[in-house]
């Protein structure tokens, strides 16, 4: 990724974000077995392995109205997506996988099927159920998690998540067609000043069965995901819940913002005028806090994006050597060429 100016600082540790480079695990024996929905039940490790915390960007959601139009949209776009998949609450989704990383079109389906947050038990539906009330876009952002549980309690331990790690399973179906089970585990993390952003970190229990080269293979020649764009009226009110989701003791601050390097892709959170600036978007300021605007993704040859954009009857601008692809139900898709870490 290219190296951003000279007028980038850091911030230095801030007392009052926990360390959260060294976390403790449970002992094999502290809490049982997280379990899902039907019969399945994903069981705690019991290794002693070294301490951990959560990685790159793993995926972002996509909260959108009509599913099967938004995928039709991201098709347009060049993405190959995946099929309609069902949760047992309500939710169906599609999905669109980059190496190490994927965007989950999302919706609610089955209203009826929701249920409420409760003491300790934040509720996937019910969050994007009553964002989508508000609007279309990207509503959440995981990271990649080696064990969610470890991780509920360092969130918890910083203060910034006091609920029970979400645990579920479902089938997946291969390119060829075939059945393979797939198991996620989430960790919840909350911003109190952004209401309309959920966090979460993202342990996946089948990785072999849900990441498929063949899924990542798109006609737009994405290849990965460089940052997560957040715009806020005042960035460096969120640097110390960012520090303390991402695990990051140092977060890189500049004049148009702050952003936390992660080994999978940045966050960026800017202000509304440096987003306009950076990718020629003008956002209304309609949120409390930060909130999810923009995905930029690196690409093999913006110029073959290009042409398949303006193929498909796409409308894209140029601007400071990316292609930005404004209001896809409600986000912002910025390609731009080259590799990520």
């Amino acid at each position: 990724m290219a190296a951003r100016g000279d007028n980038r600082g850091r911030f230095r540790h801030d007392p009052r974000i926990p360390d959260v480079s060294l976390r403790a695990r449970p002992s094999a024996g502290a809490a049982g077995a997280d379990r899902g929905f039907g019969d399945e039940v994903i069981a705690d490790r019991n290794d002693e392995s070294a301490d951990l915390m959560p990685g790159g960007l793993d995926h972002i959601v996509h909260a959108v109205r009509d599913l099967d139009a938004a995928a039709e949209a991201y098709q347009r776009l060049g993405f190959t997506v995946g099929a309609r998949n069902r949760h047992p609450w309500g939710t169906h989704n599609r999905i669109v996988q980059v190496d190490g990383f994927f965007v989950e079109i999302l919706t609610v389906a089955e209203p009826e099927k929701i249920a409420p947050h409760r003491a300790r038990a934040f509720s996937f539906g019910a969050f994007h159920r009553d964002y989508l009330v508000r609007r279309e876009g990207l509503s959440m952002l995981l990271l990649a998690s080696a064990d969610a549980k470890a991780d509920a309690m360092a969130y918890a331990a910083a203060g910034i998540g006091d609920d029970e790690v979400f645990s579920f399973g479902r089938d997946g179906q291969r390119p060829d067609g075939s059945v393979v089970k797939l198991g996620f585990s989430l960790a919840f993390a909350r911003d109190p000043l952004s209401p309309d952003a959920g966090f979460a970190a993202c342990q996946h229990h089948h990785p072999e069965n849900f990441w498929n080269p063949s899924f990542q293979t798109h006609a737009n020649g994405a290849r990965a995901a460089a940052a997560v764009a957040m715009v806020a009226d005042n960035p460096t009110d969120h640097h110390i819940f960012l520090g303390a989701f991402t695990g990051l003791r140092d977060l890189h601050a500049s004049s148009i913002g702050v952003t936390a390097r992660t080994e999978r892709g940045d966050i960026d959170i800017v202000e509304p005028v440096s987003f306009r600036d950076q990718y020629g978007v003008s956002l209304a300021t309609d949120a409390e806090g930060a909130r999810f605007a923009g995905l930029r993704i690196a690409v093999e040859d913006l110029a073959v994006v290009e042409r398949l954009l303006k193929q498909n009857g796409i409308v894209a601008t140029r601007h400071i050597d990316r292609l930005i692809a404004p209001d896809l139900c409600g986000a912002t898709l910025i390609f731009e060429q080259g590799m990520v870490r």
